[in-house]
């Protein structure tokens, strides 16, 4: 027997077939490891503030309402500062895990666009995972408190605002134009160090091209009431608005619309709506008031005006009040910072030439433009800046005041007052009273003796009225009238009285119409009753000669 058999026959009798059974288990079971292992997505871990809701083994990951993975651990940070939650995805999630992944957990909410979460009220809450586009992949992830308001991929326009910490705008607010919703604020920081917020919004398509480089954004109280010197204001915004505040934002109505912004532009957010107007007048004068009068009811931002018409601003009142004045001047006036801005002038657009507007403003200074406080208000006592040409004002004298010209004044409406108040007192005190008053002493004695003279007559009267002879006269009238009243019925057309009287008449107008002839008689022959009655010749006809 060769060597080679003999090699093969020992290697038979060490190969029993009892072991191939557990061979081809192995094998199988290496097998199953191996496709159990690359069925097994990528495990990663997020990062939040409280696991409320989450259960280890329970919890599901999706993405459109399709299972993405679930959560296998749950526990606690090292330093006990927040949850950590381990969680293994499915394979086909691996490419949706970047550094642009977000994560947040879906359960029953409350918020501005009604109740949204409901169906994780049997089911339980769940996390959902938004798929991200960067090239950069991560396994940690920090699980947001809020869902985004849109995807990264969303198409829009994403602009940054910068604000100080007054403004209480937060994550979801609404951002408006002229009263419709076009995007929402994505985030809100505050930085400690530039002591600002730090908003950033999302415009939805198709309203980027509303938001140009001439933009002016502010913050939408939804109920705005302002008493001022300007009058009394009440702005009401849409209910969203009023309910939860928000962003809105417009051109100037004095400004070009202008080009479209860019991706991650930025912009300032104002207070109001008039700041955010105020805000485009880059160009301006700056003077000092030094004001001799009262300055209670001046505050800052308060208008400048000439004629009524706004030209300017109060910038600080007061204003480096412990800087030394002119000497030409009271040393104790109250410095007051104002702006003049040409641009109200001029709403088309162009460029402002300031030195040509403080050369023709000292020209003014010269034929007597002054500066008073007037009141714009009686029931607040706002005041504010007036500009006016006053023919005695005295000379112009140009002065500065910290570097700063002096803007020349006059005494306000108040002062005009008490001054006229003054006078009228000086007046009154410059009067002869000692003549008026022997005047009026004599006057009120004439006035004692006709007042004695008036009481007297009323004793007379008071004593006719109160005699019993006054008082029965009523009755005596009455007597009478019915007695008359009996007399004329006697006379009525078919009363006895009546006919008699009338057949009188008939009579004695008979005798009146016989008696004539008589009469004619003795009117030409008054003897005709004694002798006889001449008898008148006929008449002779005669021609004239």
């Amino acid at each position: 027997m060769s060597e080679p058999q003999l090699a093969r026959r020992k290697l038979q009798r060490s190969l029993s077939p009892v072991w191939i059974v557990p061979i081809v288990a192995i094998l199988i079971g290496a097998w199953m490891i191996y496709d159990n292992l690359s069925r097994l997505g990528p495990s990663i871990t997020l990062i939040m503030d409280n696991a409320e809701g989450i259960e280890a083994g329970k919890t599901l990951i999706k993405t459109r309402n399709v299972e993405m993975g679930k959560v296998e651990k749950v526990s606690l940070s090292d330093d006990l500062s927040h949850a950590e939650i381990v969680a293994r995805m499915s394979p086909q999630a691996a490419k949706m895990l970047n550094q642009e992944t977000q994560f947040w957990v879906v359960k029953p909410r409350i918020g501005r666009e009604g109740v949204s979460g409901l169906g994780t009220v049997l089911s339980g809450a769940f996390i959902q995972l938004l798929p991200g586009n960067s090239e950069i992949e991560i396994d940690t992830f920090q699980v947001l408190d809020q869902p985004p308001v849109a995807p990264p991929d969303a198409p829009g326009l994403r602009i940054n605002l910068t604000s100080q910490i007054g403004n209480s705008v937060s994550t979801g607010d609404p951002v408006s134009y002229q009263g419709f919703t076009v995007g929402r604020v994505e985030s809100s920081q505050f930085d400690p160090v530039t002591r600002e917020m730090s908003h950033r919004l999302f415009i939805q398509s198709p309203y980027e091209g509303l938001v140009t480089n001439n933009s002016r954004f502010w913050t939408a109280s939804g109920l705005d009431i302002r008493l001022d010197s300007q009058g009394f204001k009440v702005n009401v915004g849409s209910l969203e608005a009023l309910v939860s505040g928000g962003i809105t934002f417009g051109v100037p109505s004095n400004m070009k619309k202008g080009n479209q912004a860019k991706e991650n532009s930025s912009f300032v957010l104002f207070n109001d709506e008039d700041s955010a107007k105020e805000g485009h007048y880059r160009d301006y004068l700056e003077y000092v008031l030094l004001v001799d009068d009262t300055v209670r009811g001046l505050s800052d931002n308060a208008p400048v005006e000439y004629r009524g018409v706004r030209i300017g601003t109060v910038v600080s009142v007061p204003w480096n009040f412990s800087a030394p004045q002119p000497d030409s001047l009271s040393r104790f006036a109250i410095p007051i910072l104002i702006r003049i801005e040409p641009q109200r002038f001029d709403d088309s657009g162009t460029e402002i030439d300031i030195a040509d507007w403080k050369q023709r403003l000292e020209g003014m200074f010269g034929h007597g433009l002054r500066a008073s406080l007037k009141a714009g208000n009686l029931l607040t006592g706002a005041l504010f800046v007036d500009l006016n040409f006053y023919k005695d004002a005295p000379p112009f004298q140009h002065m500065t005041f910290v570097e700063k010209p002096v803007f020349p004044t006059t005494s306000g409406g108040f002062a005009q007052i008490e001054q006229k108040v003054s006078n009228l007192l000086d007046k009154l005190n410059n009067l002869e009273i000692e003549p008026i008053l022997s005047t009026l002493n004599t006057t009120l004695a004439s006035t004692e003796q006709t007042m004695r003279k008036v009481n007297d007559i009323a004793a007379s009267v008071d004593k006719l009225l109160t005699d019993p002879a006054t008082s029965q006269l009523p009755a005596n009238v009455n007597t009478t009238m019915r007695q008359l009243r009996d007399t004329l019925q006697g006379f009525a057309p078919d009363s006895q009285g009546y006919n008699e009287l009338t057949q009188t008449l008939s009579r004695l107008e008979k005798l009146m119409r016989d008696l004539q002839p008589v009469v004619r008689t003795l009117s030409d022959q008054p003897n005709a009753l004694i002798f006889k009655k001449k008898l008148s010749q006929d008449p002779q006809p005669r021609a004239k000669p």
